[in-house]
């Protein structure tokens, strides 16, 4: 097999969806001499611009039929395209049936995703499955080493500087690539297809489960500096870290992404004014306030040193006065729905802060899914978006808390969702005053929080929690961790139950005149 390093193109068949730019891909390659070949819509188009086109019908000899569905399906098409230039008994076939090489193919696609999410009608999505289309894609990157492929209206410039690079022909790499990006379209759009017959069949899990994403940027690295990384856009435009607009400071690292991330979806949890500081995705300090700047203040409270270097999530465009309050410390990153002028020029003088805008917070309760590689395979799962269920909230002990208490204790619940395990949240006031986060035991989380705590109130105290909450995203397997929590002052617990010692600890909670709720909810976060 000879694999020619350079082939030139004399015909090229144009048929596209999207038509941007392809006036002028079109009369570039006239200009140097190219045949052109189109189908009804598109070779309208190109007509109506001056330019000389044959219709597809003429080429086959045959009319489109069925509303378009049969069109490009035929021999003189598809010999055209996969005909290899060296073989002689396909040239001699080509003769025979007189067909002539078609050396480039242009092609996108009906737009079935893009119909799909407009929430048309099934039968319209169904005929936005193009059939023709993906045929002869792959068709013409099978055959790249003759045959040259578009995909995207991002290629045309592209296919033009190389022409003019090679008089009038390509490189290998240039059809290698074209054809790599081929497949990655077309495996795209069946991905697209197949997800949706998933829902509407409501196959969680199907046999095959398929996930694609489009390369946003390739970053500096990854968690480390030795890995390798890059940041990929599933075309979901839930509000985030992927979709945001980046004002200022320093490209986005893998940890960045991650953290931010984990910060966004935690304070869009909460309806009044939220701050979140994260660090290595767990959260510092969060807090709700009447503002902003209320809320950033009480959230930094939490744990001053660890929030330095962090990244800050808010739930409300960032306003004058929390601007002025951020600037004064050193952040990676902030990210809000929204902001104001004056709190943009404010942060404008910290040149190192990135600053993301989302237009929007996102939906808590939009499902989601999570993958994980393991060794031969990976895990899927729902992404952990539900939301504390009031309604099923059981009181299980003598005392029931206070007004304020179950205010407190709901919004400890919610944070500890977003905490790793083991995860002990305590609250005080819409706040967090202390954050115990990724134990091998519920003690240890429970002590180390408490500890933090005693470092922030300066040791002026033997319960540097009094009047606090304390909320844990699993049950207590021991009445230790409760007693822990309840030596520094806790009030009131909030907690799944299920432990075949409840009874045990419910007892500790009642000798202590602690009220305890059970959510019957777990939220372990590995």
């Amino acid at each position: 097999m000879t694999i020619l390093s350079v082939t030139t193109i004399r015909r090229a068949l144009l048929s596209v969806s999207d038509k941007t730019g392809l006036r002028e891909l079109a009369a570039g390659l006239q200009a140097r001499g190219i045949e052109l070949i189109s189908t009804g819509g598109t070779a309208k188009m190109l007509e109506q611009a001056g330019l000389k086109v044959a219709e597809v019908a003429d080429v086959t000899r045959f009319p489109e039929i069925l509303d378009g569905r049969v069109k490009t399906l035929h021999p003189a098409i598809h010999g055209g395209i996969l005909a290899r230039r060296d073989d002689a008994l396909h040239q001699q076939a080509l003769a025979k049936h007189k067909i002539a090489p078609i050396d480039l193919v242009v092609i996108n696609l009906y737009p079935f995703a893009e119909t799909y999410k407009t929430g048309k009608s099934w039968e319209v999505c169904i005929e936005n499955i193009d059939i023709g289309g993906p045929a002869m894609i792959r068709a013409a990157a099978k055959n790249h080493h003759d045959v040259v492929v578009l995909t995207s209206p991002d290629h045309y410039t592209l296919l033009l500087a190389e022409l003019d690079a090679h008089q009038g022909a390509t490189s290998l790499a240039f059809r290698e690539a074209c054809a790599m990006a081929a497949y990655q379209h077309t495996a795209r759009y069946d991905a697209a297809v197949a997800e949706a017959f998933a829902v509407r069949t409501a196959t969680a899990f199907p046999e095959t489960f398929l996930r694609t994403g489009q390369r946003v940027k390739t970053l500096r690295y990854g968690e480390n500096p030795h890995q390798q990384a890059a940041l990929y856009a599933t075309g979901d435009k839930r509000p985030g870290v992927v979709t945001a607009r980046q004002l200022q400071g320093k490209e986005l690292s893998y940890n960045n992404i991650n953290d931010t991330d984990a910060a966004y979806e935690l304070v869009a949890e909460f309806v009044t004014p939220a701050a979140a500081i994260i660090k290595h995705a767990n959260p510092s300090g969060v807090a709700c306030g009447h503002s902003l700047s209320e809320a950033f203040e009480r959230a930094l409270a939490c744990d001053p040193v660890s929030a330095f270097g962090g990244i800050i999530a808010l739930n409300r465009p960032l306003d004058k006065a929390a601007a002025q309050l951020i600037s004064q410390h050193f952040y990676e990153v902030v990210i809000a729905p929204g902001i104001e002028h004056e709190a943009e020029i404010i942060l404008a003088t910290k040149k190192n802060l990135r600053l993301l805008i989302t237009d929007g917070l996102p939906d808590v309760l939009v499902p989601g899914r999570v993958v994980k590689d393991v060794a031969g395979g990976f895990l899927l799962q729902d992404a952990d978006r539900s939301v504390l269920d009031v309604d099923a909230l059981q009181v299980v002990t003598k005392r029931a808390p206070s007004k304020q208490e179950l205010e407190d204790l709901k919004f400890a619940a919610i944070v500890a969702k977003h905490v790793k395990s083991n995860a002990i949240v305590y609250v005080r006031n819409s706040a967090t005053v202390g954050i115990g986060a990724g134990q091998m035991s519920r003690i240890d989380a429970a002590r180390i929080a408490v500890h933090k705590a005693s470092e922030i109130a300066g040791n002026n105290s033997d319960t540097p929690l009094a009047g606090a909450v304390v909320a844990s995203d699993a049950f207590f397997p021991f009445a230790d961790g409760l007693l822990a929590a309840v030596a520094a002052g806790v009030t009131a617990v909030i907690q799944p139950g299920g432990s075949i010692r409840d009874d045990e600890v419910i007892a500790a909670a009642d000798a202590h005149d602690v009220a305890m709720i059970f959510t019957g909810s777990r939220h372990f976060k590995h």
